[in-house]
């Protein structure tokens, strides 16, 4: 082999080499900017992901007026409650998933802590899809001592409520206030499953 044999061989071998170095690093960096799209896109669907979460967890409240669907549930005390029967007075629905959210049952517990609506004469009517033994389970357990009324879903249904928190078939975390002449005249609904007892008073005071 003659030395510009070699040489040319050798010279060849380089423009490979380069060729080859070029193109892998091509390829590298089409790598990175592909790593940099999909991390963008990553951030931009966490981004819409939390937006779509924070603006699904606002509350939701109407102050549409009408007569209120009239029901008689039984209560985890065994008792049971005619709504007609406290008219003179307002009341406060309170539907919720009940048994296996704890959130709900401390809310209740919130809420019978705030003297003001006793003050006020409001009644508060925990409504639940659960057996008597469910709902006081959890109940005692968390510290609410209200009777939680129980409901097959029909006053739920009629009232709105169902469907509105993680569960089709149960209640999410809603209020609907009636007035002493039985009228509907506001609702809110938390999918938060929250609301602080002293502002759902406040709520509740200024509609009346």
């Amino acid at each position: 082999m003659t030395s510009g044999t070699a040489t040319r061989r050798h010279r060849d071998r380089q423009e490979v080499l380069t060729q080859l170095r070029r193109e892998q690093a091509g390829r590298d960096r089409r790598r990175r900017a592909a790593r940099v799209t999909i991390g963008s896109l990553a951030v931009l669907a966490v981004v819409a992901l939390v937006t779509m979460a924070l603006l699904s967890a606002r509350p939701q409240q109407s102050a549409e007026v009408r007569p209120a669907p009239d029901f008689t549930l039984s209560a985890s005390d065994g008792s049971s409650v005619t709504l007609s029967d406290l008219r003179g007075g307002p009341v406060l629905l309170y539907f919720n998933e009940g048994a296996g959210c704890d959130a709900c049952i401390v809310q209740m517990a919130a809420i019978e802590a705030e003297p003001g609506f006793a003050e006020a004469d409001i009644t508060v009517l925990p409504i639940v899809m659960n057996t008597a033994e469910q709902i006081n389970t959890e109940r005692e357990r968390l510290g609410a001592t209200s009777a939680f009324l129980l409901d097959d879903g029909a006053v739920s249904a009629e009232y709105g409520t169902l469907g509105t928190g993680m569960h089709e078939g149960l209640p999410g975390h809603g209020f609907v206030l009636i007035d002493a002449a039985g009228q509907q005249v506001w609702s809110g609904d938390y999918p938060s499953m929250w609301i602080d007892a002293d502002e759902l008073l406040d709520i509740a005071l200024d509609t009346l």
